[in-house]
């Protein structure tokens, strides 16, 4: 039997570039000799960091349209042309068994083309309110996995799978990885660490927080682990002279940044916090307000409701040294926190998805 083609798409943000990492690492798992492609938007991080994570990839000349008129959306019809004949002449070339998308502009040619020539489609959505795209691909998709209830607002009923949202596997065993952790980011074992994540892109009002109180953490005796984005790094940067902080422009090893971190400060878009269930620390949510139907702090939300973490609004961050230092000094709150947000954890939530690309393969 010929080995599969699994040729997947989704990219723009880490939030659509590691699901699509993690379905694809599963799909491996289970068939060795299966072949795999990444498509994505030339420039977008996708392009530098699949590679990195041992996957090839083409890049289509795609963007989003602005919601404003810009020479971006004069030139988006071209792009969006042009792109269909990429994705239709990589898919003549590959010839894959399924297509599966995660979001992110280049998902959007990639599946339309995929589905024209009768390739079995799946789509993950990690939102609770679903962007343009997929909501476009699930006309005609055959499969779309999602990890919240209600999509049928968005969605067909009856091709819609409640799976979870897929995340890398390496966070499954992050608990007896603390003291690599610790080592490998140099930390002083005597002191309680702090991770700071914006984002892969980073969130200027997360980076101005952090920055307004490197002294505050100082008298606290916390050390900071800061990916503060692609977007900020080289603003930020000059804080690694600092002994308590270390700026990173994005971190690879998440992992082991799970693993050191005695409290996380993170956003709450969808896979940020699916994975932020399965490490099982304290965190403070701290959602971007400029999203969609403002579903980060719906995210939020929803997991502070159940006193599994804590909700900080754009708007209340000038009480955040209150919430902090109660918080940090508080080692019963932080293990009450900690047992809540496991209990929400849905760590089948890739295997459930690999199932659903097994069936539409074997149809």
């Amino acid at each position: 039997m010929k080995p599969y083609n699994i040729l997947l798409s989704g990219g723009g943000t880490g939030g659509h570039i590691y699901p699509a990492i993690a379905i694809a690492n599963e799909i491996k798992l289970r068939y060795p000799d299966a072949n795999f492609l990444f498509v994505g938007a030339k420039g977008r991080m996708e392009m530098e960091k699949v590679p990195q994570l041992g996957y090839e990839i083409k890049g289509l000349w795609i963007s989003g349209i602005q919601r404003r008129l810009t020479l971006d959306n004069l030139s988006f019809p071209f792009k969006f042309i042009s792109s269909l004949w990429k994705a239709n002449s990589i898919i003549n070339k590959f010839k894959p068994d399924i297509a599966i998308g995660t979001g992110g502009f280049a998902s959007g040619p990639t599946l339309i083309m995929a589905g024209r020539k009768g390739i079995p489609t799946l789509i993950q959505e990690q939102n609770s309110f679903p962007g343009i795209t997929n909501k476009l691909l699930s006309k005609k998709a055959n499969k779309v996995c999602v990890a919240y209830d209600y999509l049928e607002r968005f969605f067909p009923l009856d091709k819609i799978v409640k799976t979870g949202n897929p995340v890398r596997q390496d966070l499954l065993s992050i608990h007896s990885k603390i003291k690599e952790g610790k080592d490998f980011f140099k930390l002083d074992t005597k002191k309680k660490t702090i991770l700071v994540l914006g984002g892969s892109l980073g969130a200027r009002k997360i980076n101005q927080l952090i920055e307004s109180n490197l002294e505050f953490f100082k008298s606290q005796e916390v050390q900071v682990i800061w990916q503060c984005g692609q977007l900020y790094f080289e603003e930020y940067k000059k804080y690694n002279k600092l002994e308590h902080v270390q700026v990173h422009e994005f971190i690879n090893k998440m992992d082991l940044a799970y693993a050191a971190a005695t409290i996380i400060i993170s956003r709450s878009g969808a896979s940020s916090v699916s994975e932020l269930c399965i490490v099982g620390k304290p965190v403070i949510f701290i959602p971007s307000p400029n999203v969609a139907e403002d579903h980060q702090t719906k995210n939020a939300k929803s997991i502070a409701d159940q006193h599994a973490a804590i909700l900080l609004r754009e708007s209340d961050l000038d009480t955040f040294p209150i919430v902090f230092e109660t918080l940090i000094k508080d080692k019963g709150k932080q293990e009450h926190l900690s047992e809540n947000i496991k209990e929400l954890a849905l760590p089948g939530a890739t295997n459930a998805i690999v199932n659903e690309v097994e069936k539409l393969i074997f149809r």
